[in-house]
């Protein structure tokens, strides 16, 4: 008995490819709707998403120069540089000599810029939980295990 070619994985592949690329889009753009209004707390206006990004790397790497996050980001320098600019102004990010290039700087995240995003996280991890709680137990094992691969996929 021959196996028909749907069957076989590579056949199947760029069903999955499109059904992840969707739902993780889906889950991606919720997830961005989350964001803070500015009357919340007394908060001041929420940081626009490429603002948010640099800040979240700088904190991630634990400090960058200007070039290193243009880099990461996927942006020109000159487009980094203004992000820089409205972080540095609002108090979330410090500039500091490089430690061997003195034509450099170094960016880091000040405490401030630290707690915004911890806030941030709080908030989303909050609403993912509830959403996972309203599951059941083989569906959060499923997820569970898809988490490292999901991860996997994202840092090719």
């Amino acid at each position: 008995m021959s196996m028909s070619t749907e069957h076989t994985p590579a056949a199947r592949t760029p069903g999955l490819a499109e059904e992840l690329r969707i739902s993780i889009a889906r889950l991606s753009r919720r997830l961005r709707t989350l964001r803070p209004e500015a009357s919340e707390g007394g908060a001041e206006s929420p940081l626009p998403l490429t603002q948010f990004a640099a800040l979240a790397a700088i904190e991630r790497h634990g400090s960058m120069t200007p070039r290193e996050l243009a880099d990461h980001e996927k942006v020109q320098p000159p487009s980094m540089t203004r992000v820089i600019g409205h972080l540095e102004e609002r108090g979330l990010v410090l500039r500091s000599p490089h430690p061997t290039d003195g034509r450099q700087v170094v960016l880091q995240a000040t405490e401030r810029g630290c707690a915004l995003l911890a806030a941030e996280r709080r908030r989303k991890e909050a609403w993912l939980s509830r959403c996972l709680g309203e599951l059941t137990e083989d569906e959060r094992e499923i997820l569970r295990r898809a988490a490292p691969v999901i991860d996997k996929l994202s840092r090719s």
